[in-house]
């Protein structure tokens, strides 16, 4: 299988002032994929503007034919499964059928407060991930859903008719500790991984792949494990946090081997932000789009 080259488009633009441009450039340039991540507010765009991402998917649905679309990652964090289902189904429906659903347990950030509560602990939220992702699958899959868990419950919940894409829009899992990769073996059409974040700050390319490899074989035991066959689970790098950082996207040829080097290592797909000016993804643009246009022709 050729690699696959994917976008993810932070929702910082107001619609008519370059968030629309970006996503249908990504298009032109023949991304197979365009993301968006699923945050309330980020890091250091926290105090400036930032949009919601299943409108801007929606906007994007309508400006684009063929771009699949999707979140990276929404988390329960601050989404509940029954009302984020009738969203996603809305958003299936829209767009034809185009979307990816880019899950994980969240974080510590600015979400996890936002909503007045206590952050949680890794414990809580690998606990409400473990009951999150069944009971989203099930009301993407079936038309009435109840359902009474320890912290999430539907009743009757109808969601009719359900998903453009059967049985449901698929689920790109993103994880790193077993619970949340027996997740993405069970429930996901997709895992995703961002590295190590331990190595983000003082280590090194091949340290990076070395802890990254060592994810990849848990996955595949944990494959073994609950009877799922490796081969038909995508593996998805969302590139930026490994000691790497932009360095791959200085060129070409730096790009090629770097996304060579992760796809020896079993990923379909390499996933690179749109570039942000005086920002952590600050890159050229026309080294960007020449990236987009010739490197998945070098990484068949």
């Amino acid at each position: 299988m050729s690699l696959r080259l994917s976008t993810v488009i932070l929702p910082y633009r107001r619609w008519n002032e370059g968030g629309r441009s970006a996503w249908t450039r990504a298009e032109q340039l023949g991304f197979h994929t365009a993301y968006t991540y699923d945050h309330l507010s980020w890091r250091t765009f926290r105090d400036g503007p930032w949009f919601g991402a299943v409108p801007t998917l929606t906007a994007a649905a309508g400006v684009t034919d063929r771009l699949r679309l999707g979140t990276l990652v929404t988390s329960p964090n601050f989404r509940h499964p029954v009302t984020l289902a009738k969203e996603l189904i809305s958003l299936d429906d829209i767009s034809g059928g185009r979307v990816t659903l880019g899950i994980g347990a969240g974080g510590s950030g600015f979400d996890a407060t936002a909503l007045g509560q206590e952050p949680w602990t890794p414990r809580e939220r690998a606990d409400r991930f473990a009951e999150f992702v069944p009971l989203l699958d099930r009301l993407l899959s079936e038309d009435a859903v109840s359902y009474e868990g320890d912290f999430y419950s539907a009743h009757e919940a109808r969601n009719i008719p359900g998903c453009v894409q059967r049985p449901r829009l698929p689920f790109a899992v993103a994880a790193t500790g077993p619970r949340g990769m027996r997740l993405a073996a069970r429930f996901g059409q997709a895992w995703v991984t961002t590295g190590d974040p331990k190595l983000y700050e003082n280590g090194t390319p091949e340290q990076s792949i070395q802890a990254i490899r060592g994810q990849a074989e848990r996955l595949d035991d944990i494959c073994a494990e609950v009877g799922r066959d490796m081969t038909d689970l995508d593996r998805i790098l969302l590139t930026g946090f490994t000691p790497d950082r932009v360095a791959p996207l200085q060129s070409l040829n730096a790009f090629v081997d770097f996304a060579g080097r992760h796809a020896e290592l079993g990923f379909t797909e390499i996933v690179i932000h749109w570039p942000i000016p005086d920002s952590p993804f600050a890159v050229d643009q026309k080294v960007f789009e020449q990236i987009a246009m010739e490197a998945p022709a070098q990484l068949r």
